[in-house]
């Protein structure tokens, strides 16, 4: 095992799966010379050159599409996306190409085509460079959506991603990608739509995925101190959404707090919510509790930020508040 930063497990995976197979290529603004804006690229175009680390105009919507192009004919491109705030300006077509090629054309050709793209807030970028829009991509038949939270399943869910036939989105949160874990000497692509049981617990289940996840797992470590036994599941991948894992959990401890990056209406969260209504009611013994960014274009100034988005804080609330509803406070 190696200690990495989730920065370098994404660099490390990206020159190993381009050593594996050429017609992988890297496609995206400032990639290549400027060695992308968080340096996930570096060294790449020096070892692998122009043609398969390709430096585009800002214009998403034209090389989105070049891609899809390049995918339908046998290449397996992947695009970074400066930030998922910029993926609005191919919209049409991530949606309505990439996500239904494969399906309009009866399987006669496939889009192996990955999106790497960073979102969240944090770091003071302005509302329009902050968002957590996954919602958008998770909604759509077609597409795979995954968003890893540790340096570890960073490396595995890329290289799942990057093998995978279908077009996928890869989520990365901005406050990840210099923190550290233990990653193998030798990675296997993980199965996307699974997600992972962090920490077993038998009081109370915790959702989260990316940033959140992480928070949830922290809030976790800290709970059993007072004595609460939290399970905590990372989802990984918002589509395929693993239910079966989501259900068996809350079934077991019978309340639920879903943490989430996004907005609280219509977001991830109440997928997952609707899900555990479907699968596990008659276990629930209190309200499934959501915790997630506050409904306002995201301040730019700092304390503003910080009370806009979710916190350990208000996770360790709606737990407490859960667990006082059921008489589980210890």
């Amino acid at each position: 095992m190696a200690v990495i930063t989730y920065r370098q497990a994404l660099h490390d995976t990206l020159r190993e799966e381009m050593l594996r197979d050429e017609d992988i290529f890297l496609i995206g603004e400032e990639i290549g010379i400027f060695e992308g804006s968080y340096k996930i690229t570096a060294g790449l175009l020096d070892e692998f050159g122009e043609k398969r680390v390709r430096d585009t105009p800002i214009a998403e919507e034209g090389f989105v599409g070049a891609a899809i192009g390049a995918a339908m004919l046998g290449l397996r491109p992947v695009v970074e996306l400066m930030t998922i705030n910029f993926s609005l300006i191919a919209l049409d077509q991530i949606v309505n190409h990439a996500a239904k090629i494969y399906g309009m054309f009866g399987g006669q050709t496939s889009v192996p085509m990955v999106l790497r793209t960073p979102g969240g807030g944090g770091q003071q970028l302005g509302a329009t460079h902050s968002q957590n829009i996954e919602l958008y991509y998770a909604f759509v038949p077609g597409l795979k959506v995954v968003a890893p939270s540790t340096p570890a399943d960073a490396k595995a869910l890329l290289k799942a991603s990057i093998q995978d036939d279908d077009p996928v989105l890869f989520l990365e949160n901005l406050s990840l990608y210099n923190t550290k874990g233990e990653v193998p000497d030798v990675t296997e692509p993980v199965e996307i739509g699974k997600a992972k049981v962090t920490r077993p617990g038998a009081d109370i289940t915790i959702i989260g995925y990316s940033r959140m996840a992480m928070v949830a797992q922290q809030v976790a470590d800290k709970l059993a101190d007072e004595g609460v036994d939290a399970e905590v599941i990372d989802l990984r991948s918002l589509r395929p959404l693993d239910r079966e894992t989501i259900v068996e959990s809350v079934r077991k401890t019978g309340c639920a707090v879903v943490a989430e990056d996004d907005w609280l209406t219509y977001g991830i969260g109440a997928e997952i919510a609707a899900s555990i209504s479907d699968g596990a009611f008659d276990y629930l013994d209190a309200p499934v509790r959501r915790v997630a960014a506050a409904e306002v274009p995201l301040p730019y100034a700092k304390p503003l930020e910080k009370a806009a988005l979710p916190s350990a804080e208000s996770l360790t609330a709606a737990v407490h508040q859960t667990l006082e509803a059921v008489g589980r406070r210890r």
